[in-house]
């Protein structure tokens, strides 16, 4: 139950997301990363590699703008890659949960620039460390199928004039 509440608070704790930079330009952080250290920022992401470390719980996630209410914006330029890391003190983000694919709101401190491989290209990722996360819920989709779509009617219903079948016989012309 104290996860389900914790969940919910998440994105709405006073005063965590009114000081943090959600404008974030990955260039300019890779530039002057002195500048932008121990600074809170909201990003949203969408999880790209859980994993367990030894300093707990780290996110590699591609770095998508949030609106001022912590979405993700829909059709937004993704600007890159970073990693969060949720220190092993705090708990553990279960990468079952945290699986590939969901999409995820941070409220995170700027820590550091890390060299690492995205593939065979070397990469400098930006790593912060979570404050606060939110989950967001998978979109469910339901298909339901109606078998008389309304251009091809039922063939008991009606015959090719629009007026309703006389009998079973639906091959027979009418009599008049």
């Amino acid at each position: 139950m104290q996860l389900w509440f914790y969940c919910v608070r998440a994105g709405a704790e006073p005063g965590t997301h009114a000081g943090g930079k959600r404008d974030v330009s990955f260039d300019r952080l890779r530039d002057a990363p002195d500048e932008y250290k121990g600074k809170l920022f909201i990003l949203g992401g969408l999880i790209v590699n859980p994993r367990l470390t030894e300093q707990g719980s780290q996110i590699e996630a591609l770095c998508v703008p949030v609106d001022s209410y912590g979405s993700l914006k829909e059709g937004a330029r993704i600007q890159g890659r970073f990693l969060a890391i949720y220190q092993k003190a705090k708990g553990l983000l279960e990468p079952v949960v945290y699986k590939k694919g969901n999409d995820i709101t941070l409220a995170d401190e700027f820590v550091e620039l890390r060299k690492g491989k995205l593939d065979e290209m070397d990469y400098d990722y930006p790593v912060f460390e979570i404050r606060q996360i939110y989950l967001w819920e998978e979109p469910a989709y339901y298909y339901y199928y109606y078998p008389y779509y309304p251009f091809f009617p039922h063939p008991f219903m009606y015959d090719r004039w629009g007026g309703p079948y006389p009998d079973q016989s639906w091959g027979v012309p009418p009599p008049w």
